[in-house]
């Protein structure tokens, strides 16, 4: 059901940068780059994640309780890009691990602020 999920930016080559190395963890690559914004996915007719600067042209900002969540096929793929997110600059909002039965996953903030996990089951 869901397309794709844009977050704001306010710096698009450094966002742009820190989601080329973090999605690559999940074989994602660009699927769209547009002036004001760049998606990635692992297909068209997937859904996608894009940054961009706000249409409106002011800042960006993070929405509170926006979080948006990347699925992965194991546990060891959820500590790798949890890593990897911390490696780029991305700060800890929860340690990759178990949350409750059968939901692994690690929480953490993009360079912006833009909150994301990323989590299997079972």
């Amino acid at each position: 059901m869901i397309g794709y999920v844009t977050l704001g930016t306010n710096d698009l080559p450094r966002a742009a940068a820190f989601y080329d190395a973090l999605l690559a963890e999940i074989g994602a690559k660009r699927l769209w780059d547009f002036g004001r914004g760049i998606a990635w996915g692992v297909a068209q007719d997937k859904p996608s994640l894009a940054i961009m600067k706000p249409f409106d042209g002011n800042a960006a900002t993070v929405g509170n309780g926006v979080m948006v969540a990347l699925v992965v096929d194991s546990r060891a793929k959820v500590d790798r890009v949890y890593r990897k997110a911390l490696e780029l600059g991305g700060k800890d909002e929860g340690p990759a691990g178990p949350r409750g039965e059968g939901f692994y996953a690690g929480y953490f903030r993009d360079l912006d602020g833009n909150k994301l996990d990323v989590f299997c089951i079972g």
